[in-house]
């Protein structure tokens, strides 16, 4: 497969995420109760949910993107590797930003979106987060109802 693929016809991207608030305590209490349910699968007995809220940032749930990077290489000899970070603290201009980016770079062509371990994490992470922002997900990063094959998305791991 991969030989039939253009390498400029690739975004890399990889996300940074962070808790969506600082601390547990700052959490209302409805998303406490929240994460007290979630966080009960994988703490230990002598562990409060306060003291795994650490981990909040790995579900879209109870954090937020902090960071997009994307990079492309480009059509030119030798080839390069362009690099662009969207990043701040207002999550939806970053996610905004991306989005149009995204658009742009997929607009009236083949690509594939690449990241490393995408599929469990990245491009699952931004579609929610977009839906939790009320945005509207990418045609590349919506694959409800697609067949594996018509899914354009790679990953590394």
């Amino acid at each position: 497969m991969l030989a039939n693929i253009k390498p400029e016809d690739i975004l890399f991207l990889d996300i940074e995420t962070v808790p969506a608030v600082s601390s547990y305590g700052t959490l209302d209490p409805s998303f406490q109760a929240l994460w007290e349910k979630k966080s009960k699968h994988f703490r230990s007995d002598d562990q409060s949910a306060a003291d795994v809220y650490d981990r909040a940032g790995i579900y879209a749930e109870f954090g937020k993107i902090i960071c997009i990077s994307a990079g492309l290489i480009k059509e030119k000899d030798p080839f390069t590797f362009r690099v662009k970070s969207f990043y701040g603290d207002d999550e939806k201009s970053i996610l905004s930003d991306f989005s149009a980016m995204l658009s742009k770079f997929t607009r009236n062509r083949e690509t594939l979106l690449c990241a490393h371990n995408g599929k469990e994490f990245d491009y699952p992470y931004i579609a929610r987060r977009m839906i939790i922002n009320g945005m509207i997900i990418p045609d590349i990063l919506d694959n409800a109802g697609k067949k594996p094959w018509e899914v354009k998305l790679l990953d590394t791991l």
